[in-house]
């Protein structure tokens, strides 16, 4: 992987993006809810938890809750679905190509994820897993739900383990998940984000092309 390496043979920055609304256009829960029938309340309860008005992990309980049933087929299907943000190619490529990395760490499921990322060339990805039995959601969860501490977790982690400083890391979301993550990064950046996101970032982004990121790292412009 010589093309990410810096000239101490280390990657020079690390770029680490929130999956749902920013790395992608849709909130993959919303689609799998869709196929299960509970479209409006998981709807409802979403935009509560990405404006900061109920705690994460809770609300990703509840609505996962309402998925239980589903065949794993869902995942595939929603996953067609699945509309990558503008620019997001053009981002990664010109990010490697200076000697960064790009990872993304999600509130929302490796099951969806784990393609997405093959597909786009990530670097590291993180999110939630759904639990199956005989092939069906049970609407639960399996392992530590990935909520706003986990994600400035794992970005701490990436850069540690890629020897980067937390100042030449960048974070980008655009829910109040993102927000702890956001605030140890070296740049946070709203995407397109929430009320609070938007008050507590460095730069804030209305422009839904991701490209718009690169003469903030310096590569563009």
């Amino acid at each position: 992987m010589s093309a990410l390496d810096g000239s101490s043979g280390s990657p020079r920055f690390l770029v680490v993006l929130d999956a749902d609304s920013t790395l992608i256009q849709n909130e993959v829960i919303e689609l799998l809810a869709e196929a299960a029938g509970s479209l409006d309340e998981v709807a409802r309860i979403t935009e509560e938890a990405m404006n900061g008005r109920l705690d994460f992990e809770e609300s990703l309980r509840a609505r996962t809750a309402t998925l239980a049933g589903l065949g794993s087929e869902a995942f595939e299907q929603a996953g067609r679905r699945v509309v990558v943000t503008p620019g997001v190619p053009e981002m990664i490529e010109a990010v490697h190509a200076a000697g960064g990395r790009v990872g993304v760490v999600s509130g929302g499921f490796h099951e969806i994820l784990d393609p997405l990322g093959e597909q786009l060339g990530l670097d590291h990805w993180r999110a939630n897993r759904l639990e199956l039995a005989d092939d069906r959601l049970t609407g639960g969860l399996v392992g530590p739900v990935i909520d706003a501490q986990a994600k400035a977790q794992t970005l701490r982690e990436w850069a540690a383990d890629m020897r980067i400083p937390l100042r030449q890391t960048i974070a980008v979301g655009d829910g109040a998940n993102d927000l702890t993550m956001m605030a140890i990064a070296g740049l946070a950046v709203s995407f397109n984000g929430k009320a609070p996101v938007r008050d507590e970032a460095n730069v804030v982004v209305d422009t839904i092309d991701m490209t718009t990121l690169l003469p903030l790292l310096g590569l563009r412009g």
